[in-house]
């Protein structure tokens, strides 16, 4: 448990949520019982979310991105690190609170949503769940957040299974649920990668919307760059497990400092002719294997700019090269 000082110190900072050191990693089994190693999906993370504050985590697939986003929540119990949450430690004995405090939006809106259920049943569920008001006041609960979505007119959809609304209205549904039971933070795993291209502005709009309506802490998770500027204030960058870069949104866009972020910036897709040439910049290669990880930088082996005797053997600490823009790369030591 923190002491009363630690706390009082998180909250006079607007600590929502602190991770420290977080290490995740999965077990490889041979038979069942042969344990012959370990996939190191998470691997020494740190960081503090403010109350209010939008934070992205960009990486490509396999960068631990959705594994930092469950160990958050709890599903995935952490191998080593700490998690503290509104100035509480995160562990076993306090998960059914932490769920009460944290709404979550999957990425596949249709597979996350009961076909068995209807709207105001699947609305309902968390509150029944958690114990959370009567009867008149879940109700109150309901329409109020399905018109929060703009999933209205409310009587029009309270009937209505999943099979009956559009991907954009699923995924408003998904939202919905998420802010029943009232959260302080929100986690969003590629909330909008499933959906058409003119929806995805209205979901994040609709997002953003209700983040500062409410003060909501939120954790955006996703590979695509070109929708960050638009959502967040704060960008992580992962790779292989470990966080390489922190910094505000547009410091990030406007002055990438490690190579995966510049490289990552070189791939968004522009409409301009001359952008075909920037993918000649694109790192060759693929990510490193988390089972057994590269010594030192895990970037070093596709990274063009590679001190020899340094990047491949020494794991780089952050360095701030500029004020509150981090980054883990030899070439700012």
């Amino acid at each position: 448990m923190l002491a009363f000082g630690e706390v009082r110190a998180m909250l006079e900072n607007n600590i929502l949520l602190s991770v420290k050191d977080l290490h995740t990693w999965y077990e490889l089994r041979k038979f069942g019982f042969i344990r012959v190693g370990y996939v190191r999906a998470l691997d020494g993370v740190s960081f503090d979310l403010r109350y209010g504050e939008a934070l992205t985590i960009v990486g490509e697939s396999g960068s631990g991105k959705t594994t930092l986003l469950k160990t958050i929540l709890g599903l995935v119990p952490p191998t080593k690190g700490i998690l503290e949450f509104a100035g509480k430690k995160v562990d076993a004995k306090n998960l059914a609170w932490l769920r009460r405090q944290v709404g979550y939006v999957q990425q596949d809106p249709y597979g996350a949503l009961p076909p068995f259920m209807n709207v105001r049943r699947i609305l309902l569920e968390p509150m029944v769940i958690n114990k959370v008001g009567r009867s008149a006041e879940r109700e109150a609960r309901i329409r109020e957040v399905l018109e929060e979505v703009r999933l209205v007119p409310v009587e029009d959809f309270l009937p209505k299974f999943p099979h009956m609304l559009s991907g954009g209205q699923q995924q408003r549904l998904v939202i919905a649920r998420a802010l029943v039971l009232r959260p302080k933070l929100i986690v969003a795993d590629e909330p909008v990668s499933m959906l058409d291209a003119s929806v995805r502005v209205e979901i994040l709009d609709l997002m953003r919307r209700v983040q500062r309506a409410h003060n909501l802490g939120v954790i955006y998770i996703t590979h695509d760059l070109s929708t960050v500027r638009y959502f967040s204030e704060r960008v992580f960058i992962m790779y292989a497990a470990k966080v390489v870069e922190k910094a505000d949104v547009r410091e990030i866009v406007r002055n990438p400092l490690h190579p995966y972020t510049r490289a990552l910036l070189t791939a968004i897709p522009d409409p301009d002719h001359e952008n075909a040439k920037k993918f000649k910049d694109v790192p060759p290669g693929e990510p490193p294997s988390l089972v057994s990880p590269p010594p030192g930088c895990r970037f070093h082996p596709r990274c063009t700019q590679m001190i020899p005797g340094l990047c491949d053997r020494e794991v780089p600490p952050e360095f701030e090269p500029t004020p509150d823009h981090f980054v883990a790369c030899w070439l700012y030591k």
